[in-house]
């Protein structure tokens, strides 16, 4: 999978299609990340046939939707458990991304991991996304912007002048 742009949340239920002997199938449910339905419908049929005898020539997609955020204003912190293939093996990872959707905190994820572990997007399987309460969350990084007095520094500011050459030397410390 290419994780060009943003990813979207897709909800994809699946089940064998319906037969003499089984007329009414199970129905499996999965939650996918990817660009498009293109690449969900061909994730849901890649992870199904790791977890059932099911692949896509007797199966069938009953429902696919793109989920979106209840609350896309609101801040929160994301707990992201994956798997992914090293050079060396194949490793569980539990990450926290403070992202204002759970799309946007996957996408983060597999960005960070391509940057920090040089992971290929096609080896990372994300198990499951959590939203963290503040209390919960683990990684030091996270915690420290749920302090309510945190500050933001502006160091070096520099104002416009209205003139190209002045006579002194512009101001950078308003404190």
């Amino acid at each position: 999978m290419k994780v060009t742009g943003d990813l979207q949340q897709y909800e994809i239920v699946g089940r064998h299609v319906p037969t003499e002997k089984d007329p009414k199938p199970a129905l499996l449910k999965m939650t996918i990340f990817a660009p498009n339905t293109v690449v969900a419908k061909s994730r849901f049929w890649y992870f199904v046939s790791q977890l059932q005898k099911l692949k896509k020539a007797n199966g069938e997609i009953v429902d696919l939707k793109e989920v979106h955020e209840k609350h896309p204003d609101t801040i929160k912190n994301f707990g992201i458990w994956l798997r992914y293939d090293s050079r060396s093996g194949t490793h569980n990872m539990y990450r926290e991304y403070r992202e204002l959707t759970a799309a946007a905190a996957v996408t983060a994820c597999y960005r960070d991991m391509g940057a920090r572990h040089r992971t290929r997007a096609r080896s990372i399987h994300i198990i499951r996304v959590d939203v963290i309460p503040a209390n919960k969350t683990r990684r030091a990084n996270i915690k420290q912007f749920h302090n309510s007095k945190v500050k933001f520094p502006l160091p070096h500011r520099v104002t416009g002048s209205k003139s190209t050459f002045v006579a002194s030397r512009p101001s950078t410390f308003f404190g």
